[in-house]
């Protein structure tokens, strides 16, 4: 019995090869010498090879950053910078591949669908980073708005992506760049600063409104 990951071998060769998808599920399974049927028991579709391909990679990474030593020392910031860094040096490993599952959606703003199961492992992970920020007081709990915290690293993740497709840097090193830079200012974000400062400013005058009468404010 031909297995998933054989297919998806398979699978990878035939459009880095031919720089397309096979005409038909029929024959990219007589060129494995299996049914189209037993096919259709592992996967139902060519785009569900290509989705499958992308969490493999996403959770090769997640696995692999969990099991450093230091990654319980390490605070939110720092978690998510390593699971950048990571994630790259595993898509490179299939880099041709990521470019050409990526190439008809790049100017769209809408999240492509080989990323769709990506994208709630990713949330997931970001989540859990985020609470982990919030209850260490590493990063700020803003009402409504830290919710979204983990959107605004899903944007960081397509940005990374697509910058490290087009970079042409050696090593990909303005990539790395491009991840401490943006991560570290999406954090920034995050944490407190003298807005959170004024804002609670204001609750207080606003809850002492007393206090503010005889101050004639």
């Amino acid at each position: 019995m031909t297995s998933p990951e054989q297919i998806k071998k398979h699978y990878i060769d035939y459009v880095l090869t031919n720089g397309e998808a096979p005409k038909s599920v029929y024959n990219f399974a007589k060129s494995l010498k299996i049914s189209e049927s037993d096919f259709y028991k592992i996967f139902s579709s060519f785009s569900m090879i290509e989705k499958k391909v992308w969490e493999d990679l996403t959770l090769q990474t997640l696995i692999k950053i969990r099991e450093q030593e230091v990654w319980t020392q390490y605070a939110s910031r720092e978690k998510m910078l390593s699971f950048f860094y990571s994630y790259i040096e595993v898509l490179k490993t299939q880099r041709s591949f990521i470019i050409y599952t990526l190439k008809n959606h790049r100017k769209r703003l809408t999240t492509p669908a080989v990323l769709s199961d990506v994208k709630l492992l990713f949330e997931n992970f970001a989540e859990d980073i985020i609470n982990e920020g919030i209850d260490s007081g590493e990063l700020t709990e803003r009402k409504f708005i830290s919710k979204r915290y983990k959107d605004a690293l899903w944007i960081q993740f397509a940005f990374i992506i697509n910058f490290w497709i087009d970079d042409d840097s050696p090593a990909f090193e303005k990539t790395d760049e491009a991840i401490e830079r943006g991560i570290n200012v999406s954090f920034d974000l995050f944490q407190k600063s003298p807005l959170d400062n004024l804002f609670e400013y204001g609750k207080f005058l606003s809850r002492n409104g007393k206090f503010r009468e005889k101050m004639g404010i």
